[in-house]
């Protein structure tokens, strides 16, 4: 099964064409960096409209890189959600009207499943069930075990921000560009281990 992924939750705009949910035939990444570093941070207006204009040429390229037909597209599937709702509109919006001219199938997928099942794909052998996955992304960290596909249990996630949130917010204060991880991962490689006693 061959299946069209289109993802918009934050502030990329991503299309891949996977096959039987662990073979990439390609992958398109729309980057938005360079625009919300002026702002040191995502606004969710300015990421939704950008994902606008970067869907359809996503989408194409995608397309493109896979070199197979239309016909041999089996599904479309959607990032429905968590995410910044202006820019999850956006890949919903477009899936669904590619699913109804196409007339395939379409599937709406948890964001944070999304980052789970990640860890299935381009992999020759697969991770035997049951697992335990951290997920450490932009705006959720959850740690979750997963007992069967489909079957998670929740374990723990953050109680405030995430780790992404808060190296952006930290960067931000001390004035470092976005995004602020790479950024603080730099400065930390060169700093001096047990300079700071910092409490649990």
């Amino acid at each position: 099964m061959k299946i069209l992924a289109i993802e918009s939750s934050f502030d990329e705009t991503s299309c891949a064409v996977v096959e039987a949910g662990v073979k990439v035939i390609s992958s398109v990444i729309a980057s938005q960096v360079l625009l919300h570093q002026a702002t040191h941070g995502t606004v969710p207006e300015v990421a939704a409209r950008a994902h606008v204009g970067q869907i359809i040429p996503v989408i194409e390229q995608a397309l493109k890189q896979a070199d197979i037909p239309l016909s041999a597209i089996d599904a479309i599937a959607v990032t429905q959600g968590p995410g910044l709702i202006g820019s999850l509109i956006v890949g919903v919006t477009a899936a669904q009207v590619l699913a109804r001219l196409w007339n395939k199938p379409l599937l709406a997928v948890n964001h944070i499943w999304g980052h789970l099942y990640a860890n299935f794909l381009g992999r020759d052998q697969l991770p035997q069930l049951p697992v335990l996955i951290i997920s450490v992304s932009g705006g959720h960290n959850d740690l979750v075990l997963l007992k069967e596909h489909g079957q998670m249990e929740l374990l723990g996630q953050t109680q405030d921000d995430s780790a992404g949130e808060a190296f952006d917010k930290a960067a931000r204060m001390l004035d470092l560009s976005y995004p602020g991880g790479p950024e603080i991962e730099k400065l930390a490689r060169s700093g001096r281990p047990g300079q700071f006693q910092l409490p649990r």
